[in-house]
């Protein structure tokens, strides 16, 4: 069975490879010197501190391998591919619920970017899925456990050259 490819933007990849880095480089000599200091306290049979820090360790290598199979299948989408009058993945879009008469502003990501605390919502979750490929104006009904939902696009924004 073929792997899921994971969506990331440009962005989305700098920030997994570098978290990969700081994981491979500075985490790991961390945990390592923990553990060896614990180890240092004699007894390992009831050692907190060597528990810990084994515990995170184990924690450390998950993510590594975490990250590098999200990179092995990683397809990234390129702002410069993107038609610029409609929403795609890596474009921030403001919209108008109807109902609500209430604003917002998401930038949609893959779902291996997604964090809605950040205003990073997923091309896969329902509203993301319902934005994707609409222009400035349209109307999108999404299904929600609410009920349907009608929300209009007001702008959609992508990162210009040269800014962060």
């Amino acid at each position: 069975m073929e792997a899921k490819k994971n969506v990331l933007t440009y962005e989305g990849l700098r920030e997994l490879e570098e978290e990969l880095e700081d994981l491979k480089v500075n985490k790991r000599k961390e945990v390592a010197e923990k553990i060896k200091e614990a180890r240092a306290q004699g007894d390992l049979s009831e050692n907190a501190e060597y528990d810990a820090a084994k515990d995170e360790q184990r924690d450390i290598e998950a993510r590594i391998e975490e990250i590098a199979k999200i990179l092995r299948n990683a397809e990234v989408v390129l702002d410069e591919e993107a038609d610029k009058d409609k929403v795609s993945i890596g474009c921030r879009v403001k919209i108008l619920d109807l109902s609500e008469n209430e604003e917002m502003e998401f930038k949609i990501v893959g779902s291996t970017e997604a964090n809605s605390l950040k205003g990073k919502i997923s091309n896969e979750s329902p509203l993301g899925a319902a934005l994707l490929r609409k222009k400035k104006g349209d109307v999108v009904k999404v299904e929600t456990q609410m009920g349907e939902l009608e929300y209009r696009i007001i702008d959609i924004q992508r990162k210009s050259k040269g800014k962060k």
